[in-house]
């Protein structure tokens, strides 16, 4: 805020901040913030055609970005919550949705239950290497016939006939992020059909095992630089000391980690929206048509007015449930609705975005179209729209 006198003026120019964050996430951000623009952001483009490489999660690693909310024994920086969310803001500068997905689906979907979960040798296995960048993880919940419905999933790990103590997986997943790469996936399988929510079962799957079968890679509307993959398990043999967690305890094991997968997602939706929003700000202060530029005529004053308005909205809404999560409350209720106006939000923001364009923002060269491509990924993934509203819905006794 600026002064004259004894007049107070708003300051709009004034570097945004919210009570979650301290000087020292401040001071992280910037250093992301370089480490993005510098070696990340120059290959979007060339990321979109060949998917990004590994070597984003050795460097990313010997940064310390990838445990920064981990703690120091296993290699992380020990810090809080919210130098997560700082990680997902900052990396949406990249303008590679995929890359971002990548990465979060590797420190924020997958290390959080090995960490809550894991045994102490499991945690040594995988999640130091995985801090420090050396071995990817991925996470395998959706099945061709079973996506927001995880009762339903079909892959089954039963107990070995032959004393040997093993499991043998049988099953397929489906749309597995860094399902190519990975080196372990934490796998959602089904040890118990009779038993309902309590017949599930976590496991840590090395990737290399007999019968890990990585069958395709799929193709997608958007997220171009991630892999995404269909993967077939055929006599899977792990064994005991692969389970994560308690046996039959899977489902509200995966359920604990979605929370904290669509609160990081709809961090990144909201940074995306604000970052595809100030770009095309330049470009309607430049672009000129009928003699003067586009963002001084009315109509598009108020498309901006309401983007940014929706943009704060999601943003507030995000910090403030972040803020409740990491001080040991469990608001599935706020976090849903987070995760849903987020998502929501963002991909209007781009759409409006794509019409301020005009034809510029149909055409591959700009990168607005492509915002549009990632960001409608987010009303899917981690529980869809429809999922989200029910959620909501049902927290309320209906």
């Amino acid at each position: 805020m600026a002064t004259t006198g004894d007049v107070r003026k708003p300051d709009h120019g004034a570097r945004r901040g919210h009570f979650i964050f301290t000087e020292e996430h401040e001071a992280l951000r910037e250093s992301i913030r370089a480490f993005v623009i510098k070696e990340l952001a120059p290959h979007a483009e060339e990321w979109e055609e060949t998917t990004f490489p590994d070597w984003v999660f050795r460097r990313m690693g010997e940064l310390g970005f990838l445990g920064l909310d981990k703690p120091e024994r296993y290699g992380g920086q020990g810090g809080d919550p919210f130098t997560s969310i700082v990680l997902a803001e900052e990396l949406a500068r990249a303008r590679s949705g995929g890359m971002a997905m990548g990465v979060a689906v590797h420190t924020d979907m997958t290390m959080p239950p090995i960490l809550a979960f894991g045994t102490e040798e499991q945690k040594q296995e995988w999640l130091v290497p995985a801090i420090a960048g050396t071995k990817i993880l991925c996470l395998g919940i959706t099945e061709p016939d079973a996506g927001s419905d995880v009762a339903a999933i079909k892959t089954r790990a039963v107990a070995a006939d032959d004393g040997s103590g093993e499991y043998v997986i049988n099953g397929s997943k489906t749309y597995i992020t860094n399902g190519h790469r990975a080196d372990a996936i934490v796998l959602v399988t089904k040890t118990d059909p009779e038993a309902g929510h309590d017949g599930f079962t976590l496991f840590l799957v090395p990737m290399d095992l007999p019968g890990v079968i990585r069958e395709q890679r799929l193709e997608k509307l958007g997220m171009h630089a991630s892999d995404t993959a269909l993967l077939a398990f055929d006599d899977v043999r792990v064994p005991a000391s692969a389970v994560l967690g308690e046996v039959g305890r899977g489902f509200y094991h995966i359920m604990w980690e979605l929370q904290g997968e669509r609160l990081i997602g709809a961090a990144g939706a909201v940074a995306a929206a604000q970052d595809v929003f100030e770009r095309t700000l330049s470009y309607a202060l430049e672009r000129k048509a009928f003699g003067r530029p586009i963002g001084h005529f009315q109509v598009t004053r108020h498309k901006f007015a309401e983007m940014a308005t929706k943009i704060e909205s999601a943003r507030q809404m995000v910090y403030t449930t972040a803020w409740r999560h990491a001080n040991g409350e469990y608001p599935v209720r706020e976090i849903s609705m987070a995760k849903l106006h987020a998502s929501r939000i963002a991909v209007e923001v781009a759409d409006e975005c794509i019409q301020i364009h005009g034809g510029a923002g149909y055409m591959k060269e700009y990168g607005i179209e492509r915002v549009w491509r990632d960001l409608r990924l987010n009303r899917i993934g981690a529980g869809t729209d429809e999922v989200m509203l029910d959620v909501i819905g049902r927290s309320y006794g209906l």
